[in-house]
């Protein structure tokens, strides 16, 4: 019976999922996705990008594209994983907001699976790094996709994610995707990080959900009247600032950072 044992052993080792950790809700944040800088003194919460290292000492967000490329990147995925790149009418289908971006095609499960062969070692190595979560963009990018994709295809993959990032004992932030509802919790999202909620008025649909974990980012190139309402409504119950769109790093001529007082 030595090798049922061995066999027992293996399932329970290769199956534990470490306990991810939260950040102290209200603690205050900043996204450096436009590049890593020291952080202000009162930050506690940081997200960067998954090729640059954590900041010491605080809660650190790892910063993964996780459907669709990387500028910088699509070359590389053109090159070596052109059946994973969604098309139309024989063209690449590029994000019309960040038209340097092709959206990944994750419509089947085996499309998914094969793309979870490449984005997973990059959870994993936020892992390693250090990061205490992760930060998956454009879960809505189906409802850019002209039809191409649709919520059930993102709710699958990022399923598969979270449950990559939670066996690694890294929490999993839904970054925006307020039509989600309860959906991205039931899916294993366990905060968000939102854009502009108050521009288009979501602020309440992502608390409703998540309660007090939830980072809200709103920028300088809208009315600063939806940042100041936006402290006045939440700011002491989570962390609300104001940032420059291109969330460049301290020392930039247009960097602009500022948390609710």
């Amino acid at each position: 019976m030595k090798w049922v044992s061995l066999v027992l052993f293996w399932l329970i080792a290769t199956s534990t999922t470490m306990a991810a950790q939260l950040f102290p809700p209200g603690a205050s944040y900043d996204s450096q996705l436009g590049g890593a800088y020291s952080p202000p003194a009162h930050v506690s919460i940081v997200s960067r990008d998954r090729l640059e290292a954590p900041a010491e000492g605080l809660y650190n967000i790892c910063y993964v594209n996780a459907f669709q490329t990387q500028p910088e990147e699509t070359r590389w995925w053109i090159e070596t994983h052109p059946e994973l790149l969604l098309r139309r009418d024989n063209d690449w289908m590029e994000d019309p907001n960040w038209p340097d971006e092709i959206i990944l095609d994750i419509s089947t499960g085996g499309k998914r699976k094969a793309l979870l062969s490449i984005i997973g070692p990059w959870i994993d190595k936020c892992a390693d790094d250090g990061f205490a979560a992760i930060e998956a963009d454009n879960l809505d990018t189906y409802s850019r996709s002209d039809g191409a994709l649709n919520m059930a295809d993102s709710l699958a993959f990022a399923k598969m994610l979270v449950d990559r990032a939670h066996r690694q004992g890294l929490a999993f932030g839904q970054k925006n995707g307020a039509e989600l509802g309860d959906k991205g919790k039931a899916s294993g999202f366990d905060f968000a990080i939102v854009e502009s909620c108050e521009v288009y008025q979501e602020c309440q649909d992502y608390q409703d959900v998540y309660g007090h974990y939830v980072l809200e980012i709103e920028y300088t190139d809208t009315n600063r009247n939806y940042f100041d309402r936006a402290c006045e409504a939440r700011g002491s119950s989570i962390s609300v600032v104001l940032r420059d769109r291109g969330l460049q790093p301290a020392g930039s001529s247009e960097h602009e950072f500022e948390a609710c007082p």
